[in-house]
């Protein structure tokens, strides 16, 4: 089951966003400031009722087993209903099929144009997004050479 997170729930959301922000840095160059936090920039806007951001948990079993951050940003200026600025599974919960469960219920919550990026040095999302959309007919658009998006329609 999916939940939106409430302005409650930031401080406990950063510490887990946290973790997964330093998972991130085997793709990407982000630096830890002085207080060992990492940078993200829009991350406040998420708790302050902007309506084109929402932050999810995905639970099971009154465990969150993992989050996704969605908002309204093209990365290729297209028309889109909705981004996926981060997602993740926690790394326990990963072999029980919660990602997959996870996307199909967001979709069909947020039905409409989306937008994907991911890095393709992180071979285990290329393939977890390429099927998870395969049956949306994705458009696959190169964004430089490590990043690719998926563009397609749940509708």
């Amino acid at each position: 089951m999916i939940h939106l997170v409430t302005i409650t729930g930031k401080e406990r959301f950063w510490n887990i966003h946290q973790k997964y922000l330093y998972e991130m840095t085997q793709f990407y160059d982000d630096k830890m400031d002085e207080e060992g936090n990492y940078h993200y920039g829009h991350f406040d806007s998420y708790f302050e009722n902007d309506p084109d951001r929402k932050a999810l948990y995905m639970v099971s079993d009154r465990n969150i087993v993992g989050f996704a951050l969605i908002n309204r940003y093209s990365h290729v200026g297209n028309d889109i209903d909705y981004a996926m600025a981060e997602f993740t599974i926690f790394p326990v919960y990963r072999k029980n099929n919660y990602g997959s469960e996870s996307v199909k219920r967001i979709f069909s919550v947020y039905s409409g144009k989306w937008e994907i990026k991911y890095n393709l040095k992180n071979y285990k999302a290329v393939r977890f997004w390429t099927k998870a959309t395969r049956e949306f007919m994705p458009e696959v658009i190169n964004l430089n050479e490590d990043e690719q998006i998926i563009c397609f329609s749940t509708i």
